[in-house]
C-alpha cells in the first residue's frame, strides 16, 4: 500500500533563493539515497483561495507503506539533510496518509 509524506513548509526570510534551491536539490536527492523512499514531488503554493496560512512550499515523498516512513525517517542522509532544512524553515507541518480511490 503506498502512503504519502506531505510536508508544507515556509522558509525563513533571512533564508537565501539560492540556499532555499539548494535545499530542494537536497531534498530531491534523497530519493537516490533513500532505497524506501519511491517519488519526490515538490512545488508552491500557487493558490487564489488564500488559505495557505503562511505555508508557501510541498514537499510530496511516496513510500509503499509506512514501514518505508519510518525506516527513512532513520536514515542517516535523511537525518543529516533534516539538521540542515529544518533550521532554515518557519513553519511546518508534516501529514502521511494512505490514498483512497473514489469508486
Amino acid at each position: 500500500m503506498a502512503v504519502k509524506h506531505v510536508l508544507l513548509a515556509k522558509f525563513k526570510e533571512e533564508v537565501s533563493p539560492e540556499a532555499v534551491d539548494d535545499l530542494i536539490k537536497g531534498y530531491a536527492n534523497l530519493v537516490s539515497l533513500i532505497p524506501p523512499m519511491k517519488a519526490f514531488h515538490w512545488g508552491r503554493d500557487v493558490s487564489i483561495e488564500n488559505l495557505h496560512e503562511g505555508f508557501t512550499h510541498v514537499f510530496e515523498s511516496t513510500f509503499d507503506g509506512v514501514e518505508g516512513i519510518a525506516e527513512y525517517l532513520a536514515h542517516p542522509a535523511h537525518v543529516e539533510f533534516a539538521n540542515k532544512f529544518l533550521p532554515a524553515l518557519e513553519k511546518v507541518i508534516v501529514i502521511d496518509y494512505a490514498p483512497t480511490a473514489v469508486n
